[in-house]
């Protein structure tokens, strides 16, 4: 099936090419298919080095602005002035061919995660589209748009952001018709003056909404106000969620074990679902899943019975078991890999899992089951960073931990705050933490690895696995 004819492409870049049909859109040459357009970004490399490649691998066009060395005269090739720009012309005519109901979502914490959860229940009642990994930036935007297929019937759509003036032109690229913000944390502090400056530029994700569209908003914030303020402005419907949500509100949350049973309520109707996973932060993000769901025309009971099927992506508080001797019955640890972002907030919502665990005993070397975390530099934070790393020591659900180890400069300062019985070791980077990983854990422990992913914390991880033989967890 055709995803792009080359006269549409051509139609919507204002673009030169040939005859040609695109079943994809791919900007990585690992990872393209036969049949799919390349769109020869400048990153790091510039994509044109690799149209080349690209061609020889089955590539229907490429998108260029010249043909490269080394690619013949008769090349399908769409040529344009700025790929880039191109690209977004090419996600805006996908979005004006298509009758979706679209869903943006943007966060301080959880929008990758979010935005699985309502693809999950989505699938489930029509054809869903949403983006691959993260893609959520100011390439990943239109290329979620650009591969979504005409005759979708829900698309998912992640927006995030670094600096102010992002968000905006994103969702007016998006056009949705329900926006969702999960929360408004300290994340990318160095970039904002303080919190409400990040809710100005989280609420800009309602800029782009179509006529009579709805704000989904978390309630609990102490930056709300500026988020319901904005959807006023903005003419939006504003649907509040959280604990003191009046709309979708969270009744209870119960951890036990691997699993999270959520009490909700809308609209006098009782929700009681779970999720297989822990976290109080999944449960929060659920709720407002259920109320995007119901904003979109879907089911809320069906999606509250779907949601189920969710897990984690990798990295984002995915559970799993490592074997550490096969021929020993038992003789295993649980590994929470959270290990591709952090900030103040989701640190605490991972230590509240890692702190409702239960370890095993008398399967390892120490006996003792233990509750360890290996925690790397929460980055981005600004001129606070250092007094927020010290003040995770009053965590209280760090408090209950048995062991704590640290990797970076920043979490030096933790380490340092820390009482004698729970300090572990520490290391300057996270990579001098890989040769001791079997000292680090032992069997029977619950192990939370978190950190910004620029700690490049995830060495620990595989680290980790590979002391084992690595199983999901099952629910």
């Amino acid at each position: 099936m055709s995803l792009w004819t080359a006269a549409d492409a051509a139609a919507a870049t204002g673009g030169q090419t040939t005859d040609w049909l695109a079943s994809g859109v791919s900007i990585d040459t690992r990872t393209i298919q036969p049949g799919d357009l390349f769109v020869a970004l400048k990153d790091i490399r510039d994509g044109h080095e690799f149209v080349a490649t690209a061609l020889e691998k089955g590539a229907a066009a490429a998108l260029v602005t010249h043909r490269p060395d080394g690619v013949s005269a008769d090349a399908p090739l769409l040529i344009v002035p700025d790929v880039l720009k191109a690209l977004g012309d090419l996600g805006i005519a996908a979005r004006a061919r298509t009758n979706a109901r679209i869903a943006a979502i943007t966060g301080s914490v959880g929008k990758t995660s979010t935005k699985e959860m309502l693809r999950a229940v989505l699938e489930r009642q029509g054809k869903c589209h949403a983006a691959e990994a993260s893609y959520n930036n100011h390439w990943g935007v239109p290329l979620t748009l650009a591969r979504m297929p005409a005759d979708t019937d829900y698309a998912v759509i992640e927006i995030g952001m670094s600096n102010p003036g992002e968000i905006s032109p994103l969702s007016q690229m998006a056009r949705p018709h329900v926006a969702m913000i999960t929360t408004v944390a300290a994340a990318h502090l160095a970039s904002f003056d303080n919190l409400a400056g990040i809710a100005v530029e989280k609420a800009c994700i309602l800029d782009g909404l179509e006529p009579g569209g709805i704000a989904v908003l978390n309630g609990d914030l102490e930056t709300s106000d500026i988020l319901q303020n904005h959807a006023k402005t903005k003419g939006a419907q504003a649907v509040l969620f959280g604990e003191s949500g009046p709309d979708w509100t969270l009744c209870d949350v119960r951890i036990t074990g691997d699993v999270t049973v959520i009490t909700a309520k809308n609209a006098g109707e009782d929700y009681l679902f779970k999720l297989s996973v822990p976290g109080r932060h999944f449960a929060m993000n659920a709720v407002g899943v259920l109320g995007v769901a119901q904003a979109l025309g879907a089911d809320p009971i069906a999606a509250a019975l779907d949601i189920a099927t969710w897990v984690p992506p990798a990295g984002r508080g995915t559970r799993e078991i490592i074997v550490t001797d096969a021929a020993n019955d038992g003789e295993s640890l649980e590994l929470l890999d959270d290990a591709f972002n952090a900030n103040p907030t989701s640190l605490e919502a991972s230590l509240e899992v890692l702190a409702a665990s239960t370890p095993t005993d008398n399967v390892g070397r120490i006996i003792k089951g233990r509750r360890v975390a290996i925690l790397g530099d929460m980055l981005e934070l600004g001129d606070e960073a250092v007094q927020m790393h010290r003040d995770i020591g009053q965590n209280r659900h760090l408090q209950t931990l048995d062991l704590i180890h640290c990797a970076g400069p920043l979490m030096h300062h933790l380490w340092q705050a820390l009482p004698d019985e729970q300090r572990g070791a520490w290391a300057e980077t996270a990579g001098e933490l890989v040769s001791q990983a079997a000292r680090l854990v032992d069997a029977g422990d619950v192990v939370l690895v978190k950190g910004s992913k620029g700690s490049k914390v995830s060495l620990v991880v595989d680290a980790i696995r590979k002391l084992g033989h690595r199983r999901p967890q099952e629910n």
